[in-house]
């Protein structure tokens, strides 16, 4: 690494030896300019001496310091102690000292010379980065450099890069060959990112008319390309809001669908969960921290149960007695809403509370210009997972064949023995641990508070009807629809008004299929 440095030094810079080597560099440093810095650095980069690298380093910290007379350079050590800056030995007759003036420029030069000494080293990882760095700085200093080791690198990714941060330098290099900056332009864009589109953007406006041509046309190939991610973006962000709404709606889904009750509570059985999870994680914090990890894997059958009781409770005690009367149902549910909303706000207070994301549900990573953030990707699994699940308990259990037989013929499910009365208190409970669960997910990506569940109810219901009621197939593809198109609405109407046009379309569609996409089939709902 060192010999490369060392001959490009000699090839590069032929006639002015004397100011590249280490003693002019230190000589330059030492008069506190920021040109000379600036110059100083560009040789230490090229110099291959093996001191270059810490003189940079502590250059970059703040360290180096220079003093005396003549003006020499020093580094600061521990304690304040000066050091030979090539020996890094203490010095005995230490001067007074100040530090070397650093503004933006010179920053930008020191990340230019680190990674320019970087440039060669065996850890690819190590080269990648100091490609990347000598591409953001744009530094011509570094092209020597550049060129050398890019001959000679054999790492695919590494030299990928090293190209790149070439192309970047020459794009706006004066008195470069016109064939050159073309072939940089189709560098550059073939990268296809913001990144790329700024570069071609700062093609300076004395080049020749068949760079701009080019550069013209990179532009609108990237801005192309771009539009696509955008899109794909935006269903992403869609299918995140899908699943969301999914587990908001599932459980209101085989409520509505086998009790035929408009439950306004159902928002506030997914606050619980929300609430069940802040206190589970309350706890795991003063008595188990190591277990935080874990916290919402804790989490998830307790707010099941937790909530799942709360609604077999409210349906023993209130809903079983207005069955058949809709609206004092849905005025009792409301009130019951109220009352829950005010119970937390007494025992938690009413703003909102913190609950962290476990280790593996932090972070995220890329696929082309598509950002995917962990947390959203385990929502949609585990949204997906629990409609699994309760397609399992509705198909493989006999509870779930109860409640298919209730959904579809009431009247003749009791003839055939059928507990109507049991299989209602145990919907209600599922549909509400169902929600606890959710509030579970919806706790990672929204605001703990006493309000949490008001937000989703009306959707929830949106995804309801418009799904078909009672289908837990239909509430999939509804959630999914739904989120997908409130996404790709927003960019172009806004946030309020992409709900509107959402909500003014499910409407129109209703007209016309009143049953929903996927109507549930039997002799009381044909009737």
């Amino acid at each position: 690494m060192l010999l490369a440095l060392a001959v490009l030094s000699a090839s590069a810079l032929a006639g002015r030896a004397e100011a590249q080597d280490v003693g002019g560099a230190l000589a330059q440093l030492a008069t506190n300019k920021y040109d000379d810095t600036e110059a100083a650095l560009s040789a230490l980069a090229l110099s291959g001496d093996p001191a270059a690298a810490g003189i940079v380093s502590a250059l970059a910290e703040g360290r180096l310091v220079f003093g005396g007379t003549p003006p020499r350079v020093f580094i600061q050590g521990e304690g304040g102690a000066l050091l030979d800056p090539l020996t890094r030995q203490p010095v005995a007759d230490a001067p007074a000292v100040k530090p070397v003036r650093v503004n933006n420029r010179v920053r930008r030069a020191i990340e230019a010379a680190s990674g320019a000494l970087s440039l060669v080293s065996p850890d690819p990882a190590k080269r990648l980065e100091a490609a990347q760095a000598v591409g953001r700085s744009r530094d011509a200093a570094a092209l020597p450099a550049l060129d050398a080791v890019l001959a000679k690198e054999t790492d695919p990714k590494v030299k990928s890069a090293l190209a790149l941060a070439r192309a970047s330098i020459v794009i706006g290099q004066a008195g470069v060959p016109e064939a050159d900056r073309i072939a940089a332009i189709e560098v550059v864009g073939a990268q296809g990112n913001q990144d790329a589109l700024a570069l071609l953007r700062s093609v300076p406006a004395d080049a020749s008319p068949a760079v701009k041509d080019a550069a013209a046309a990179a532009i609108a190939g990237i801005e192309r390309n771009l539009a696509l991610w955008g899109a794909a973006q935006n269903v992403w962000y869609g299918l995140s809001l899908g699943s969301v709404l999914l587990l908001a709606a599932i459980g209101l889904a085989i409520t509505f669908g086998v009790m035929g009750v408009i439950n306004m509570a159902h928002g506030e059985m997914v606050m619980l969960g929300a609430y069940t999870t802040f206190v589970v994680q309350e706890l795991i914090r003063t008595h188990n921290p190591g277990l935080f990890d874990w916290s919402l894997i804790i989490a998830v059958p307790l707010a099941f149960l937790f909530t799942g009781l709360i609604g077999v409770i409210i349906e023993r005690t209130v809903i079983r007695f207005l069955y058949g009367r809709a609206l004092e149902t849905l005025l009792a549910t409301w009130g019951i809403s109220l009352i829950l909303q005010q119970a937390i706000r007494t025992l938690f207070g009413p703003t909102n509370r913190e609950v962290g994301a476990p280790s593996w549900m932090s972070g995220s990573f890329e696929i082309g210009q598509l950002s995917i953030t962990y947390g959203r990707l385990w929502i949609i699994v585990f949204a997906l997972l629990v409609f699994v699940a309760l397609l399992a308990v509705l198909r493989l259990t006999r509870i779930g064949l109860e409640m298919r037989a209730v959904t579809q013929n009431r009247r003749m499910a009791a003839s055939m023995g059928i507990r109507t009365n049991w299989v209602d208190a145990m919907t209600f409970g599922l549909g509400s641990g169902i929600a606890g669960m959710a509030g579970v997910a919806l706790s990672q990506i929204d605001n703990v508070s006493p309000n949490l569940g008001q937000s989703y109810i009306i959707d929830s219901f949106l995804v309801v009807v418009f799904g078909g009621v009672g289908n837990l197939w239909g509430t999939l593809v509804g959630a999914m629809s739904l989120g997908v198109a409130n996404k790709l609405l927003e960019p172009y109407a806004g946030a309020v008004l992409g709900k509107i046009a959402l909500l003014v379309i499910v409407i129109l569609f209703i007209q016309k299929r009143p049953r929903g996409l996927f109507a549930l089939k039997g002799r009381s709902i044909e009737a």
